[in-house]
């Protein structure tokens, strides 16, 4: 999970979901008719708890039909054939991302000493 999605609490609202994966609601609703993998719980006034089990689930199918422009059934397969693949190369792009922000924020620091004197 990227370093800026800080998952503290046992459920989320759709809202919040889609806020913090910058997805729209609609996206959201329409993966989980189709991918069987994105369950959320659904409350008496059918309002949408997803757990962050729930989320990295997201997170996979939003890497692959996103980031890696699959399509639908494409996507599905992959998660299907060889989900940990698909877990672990997420994990690894968003560690990255990571570290390419702790770089930029050192160079920055750098270049405003050096400009400082």
């Amino acid at each position: 999970m990227p370093a800026d999605i800080n998952l503290t609490k046992k459920f989320y609202k759709i809202s919040e979901v889609a806020e913090m994966l910058h997805l729209p609601l609609s996206t959201l609703r329409f993966w989980e008719q189709e991918f069987s993998i994105i369950r959320p719980k659904r409350s008496d006034g059918n309002t949408r708890y997803y757990t962050p089990h729930d989320i990295e689930n997201v997170r996979l199918v939003q890497y692959l039909v996103k980031e890696k422009g699959m399509r639908l059934e494409a996507a599905r397969a992959e998660i299907n054939r060889n989900r940990d693949n698909v877990s672990k190369r997420v994990e690894v792009i968003d560690r990255l991302r990571e570290i390419r922000a702790q770089l930029a924020n050192i160079k920055a620091a750098l270049d405003s000493i050096r400009f400082d004197r």
